[in-house]
This record gives C-alpha cells, sequence and structure tokens, in this order.
C-alpha cells in the first residue's frame, strides 16, 4: 500500500565496489553488469566507485583519459537507461582542452547526462615514511559544485580527497541536499585512520546521509585501496558497509527519518549567521 504523499520517502541506495584491472574494456563492462545486478535488488540511485575505469595513479591518467561523452560514458548512459535508474558514474580520467581532470559524470533513467562534476581538491599529500601522492602532476581542478535533483531527494557530490572540505559538504547542505554521495580510494594510510570518521563527520555536522564508493583492494595494485564502502546515515550510524573485495553494498535511504533528525536537533536554525558564515563563491 502507498502511503498519500508518502511514496518517495524511501529509496534504495546501491554502491558498486569494483576490483578495477588494466583493462579499460573489462572494467567498463563489469561495473555495468554489477550496475545491472543492484537495480534488480531495487535500486534506484547506484554509484560507482572513483577511478572506475582505470588503475589509479599519475602514470595511468593521461593513457586511459576520455572525453565526456566518450567510450566508457556511454556504456553508463546506456545501461542507466535500460536499468531505469539514477546513475553515479564514480569517476574517470577525463580530458578536455589539454587538461585532465577527475571527473564523475551522472546519468538519469532516460540516459541523459544529468550533470558532470570535476574534483575540486586534488590529492596532493605527503606523509613521511607512509604515503606520497600528487594528483596535481597530471591532473587539474575542477572549479564548480554539482547537484542533481530526482524523485527522492537532491543529491551533491564530492570524489575522494573533497570529503576532508567540511565546507563543501556544508555548501551542498545549504542548497538542499539530503544525500553527499564521495566515490573515493583511501589508501591504505589514510583509510583506516580517516575513511569512516570523515563520512560520520560529515553526515551528522549536516545532517544528511553520506555514501563513499571505493574501488575493492587489490594488493598488487602500485595504489592500493582501503575498499569499504559505505552509508552513513544523518544521526551517524553505518547502515551498510563493505569489506576488501568486490561487491555490492544497498541501503534504503530514508528521508522521513532525515527530517525527524532534523527536527529534533535543529542546527539549521541555530547557526550564529551574525558570527560567521561558509559562503559559496560561484553558483
Amino acid at each position: 500500500m502507498v502511503i498519500p504523499g508518502r511514496a518517495m520517502a524511501t529509496f534504495r541506495l546501491a554502491l558498486i565496489q569494483l576490483q578495477v584491472s588494466s583493462i579499460k574494456s573489462d572494467n567498463v563492462t563489469r561495473a555495468c553488469g554489477l550496475v545491472r545486478e543492484a537495480a534488480t535488488q531495487g535500486a534506484k540511485i547506484v554509484s560507482l566507485p572513483e577511478c572506475f575505469n582505470s588503475p589509479y595513479g599519475t602514470k595511468y591518467f593521461p593513457e586511459y583519459a576520455e572525453k565526456i561523452p566518450g567510450e566508457s560514458t556511454q556504456k553508463l548512459s546506456e545501461v542507466a537507461k535500460e536499468c531505469s535508474i539514477y546513475l553515479i558514474g564514480g569517476s574517470i580520467p577525463e580530458k578536455d582542452a589539454g587538461k585532465l581532470y577527475n571527473t564523475c559524470a551522472v546519468f538519469g533513467p532516460d540516459g541523459t547526462l544529468l550533470v558532470k562534476y570535476r574534483k575540486l581538491h586534488l590529492f596532493d599529500i605527503d606523509v613521511p615514511g607512509k604515503i606520497t601522492f600528487q594528483e596535481s602532476e597530471t591532473l587539474s581542478p575542477g572549479d564548480s559544485f554539482s547537484t542533481f535533483d530526482t524523485p527522492y531527494c537532491r543529491v551533491g557530490l564530492g570524489i575522494c580527497y573533497d570529503m576532508r572540505f567540511a565546507e563543501l559538504a556544508q555548501v551542498y547542505a545549504q542548497r538542499g541536499c539530503q544525500l553527499l554521495v564521495y566515490p573515493g580510494a583511501f589508501n591504505m594510510t589514510t583509510g583506516p585512520a580517516h575513511w569512516e570518521l570523515l563520512q560520520r563527520g560529515r553526515a551528522v555536522d549536516n545532517q544528511v546521509y553520506v555514501a563513499t564508493a571505493s574501488p575493492a583492494r587489490d594488493d598488487q595494485a602500485s595504489y592500493v585501496a582501503w575498499g569499504h564502502s559505505t552509508i552513513v546515515s544523518p544521526w551517524g550510524d553505518i547502515l551498510a558497509k563493505a569489506g576488501t573485495e568486490e561487491t555490492i553494498v544497498c541501503s534504503d535511504i530514508d528521508l522521513k527519518k532525515l527530517a525527524e533528525i532534523r527536527q529534533q536537533i535543529p542546527i539549521f536554525s541555530q547557526k550564529r549567521s551574525d558570527l560567521y558564515a561558509v559562503e559559496a563563491k560561484k553558483p
């Protein structure tokens, strides 16, 4: 029985934790197969992981980069339409006007490209004796926010390192997002330390659902992803969490629960805008 006005209060979200190989066509084919499987499990919004069609690494980005629309994203468009779902295409290395970006393309249930999000904060870190990585060696940063609307809720996008920047999540919350999705590939140093902590922090700070889609772990890869794709509630509860292997993680997203939390702890109306503000400088 459908309760009037409540039809869209819950929906199923699925995250694809894909085992990424060096063969692009295999990655895309397997990703689309897992998207179909998630749709048969009732998922209405599905996300792939960061860098799903390519190994993650600065030496790989130029070799695997494509234009959008292009070969990989065309397949995503087709499977989104076939399954009649919203498909968040993780990310791929995108080439455009002589530059490379780490880019997420989102497709609607009719296969149309809804938004394209380019990673804003490049992963340039140096933890002595642990990990040094410089995305800026080959990638350029994006310069715009990306949200898209569904019959369920508005969704805000970030990619991996973007999750460390609380201001981005705050801007998305100000813009009415109730779900934030971060395709990401934390590593064996930052993963155990901060992966879950950051997701729960963003969720509780902004009273939103937060989802992270990671590649599966490959211990032989030059960059070893942490895995553990996760869905977190606005209360900070872990609703679903993968291990390290290739899998599909699903959870029902309850927007009535979100509304109750915001009513019980009304932080948005209690912010001291006379003292501080997070301001978006671009539309």
